[in-house]
């Protein structure tokens, strides 16, 4: 027998949750390896930031059926700063939801940038409507070239209506 499961419902994330956030953070961060490079922070430096960043910034979560955060968004006005969803969890249509949420959320065109080399995540980006505008050679802490994105609203006449003055 089949049964439903809902999607899990985008929340914000809470000061009180920063490990969380970053214990996912940093799961993510080294399953991508060698596609992303490693995180350059030690993790206690990466729990200090993201009690900042929480305390500061839009942040979303997703949680799990056990309760877990299994992806999170940080938005910053522009621009889609991380988005992770936790390794075991990918493919199941969660960095989706939380993508279509900043697209919801941010009142124009969006930004984010990804590493050169993560072309898993450039593609997903690029189905998801998002343009190449710019690289580097590295400008990041990290030292590793990546890729600008820009997803910009279109508006799109319904099925069936018609332009023009009547």
């Amino acid at each position: 027998m089949l049964t439903h499961v809902d999607p899990p419902v985008p929340r914000r994330a809470t000061t009180e949750e920063a490990g969380q956030v970053a214990e996912l953070w940093l799961r993510s961060r080294r399953a991508a390896v060698p596609a992303i490079p490693a995180p350059v922070h030690s993790d206690e430096e990466v729990r200090a930031h993201f009690a900042l960043v929480i305390a500061g910034c839009e942040v979303w979560v997703l949680d799990g059926a056990e309760g877990a955060v299994v992806a999170l968004l940080v938005l910053r006005p522009g621009w889609v700063d991380q988005l992770y969803v936790d390794p075991a969890r990918t493919g199941q249509g969660l960095g989706s939801a939380l993508l279509d949420l900043a697209k919801s959320r941010g009142g124009g065109a969006l930004d984010l940038r990804t590493f050169e080399r993560n072309v898993g995540a450039r593609r997903f980006y690029e189905r998801h409507g998002f343009a190449e505008v710019a690289t580097t050679a590295g400008d990041n802490e990290e030292g590793a070239p990546d890729v600008r994105y820009r997803w910009t609203p279109t508006s799109v006449t319904p099925a069936g209506a018609r332009g023009g003055s009547t």
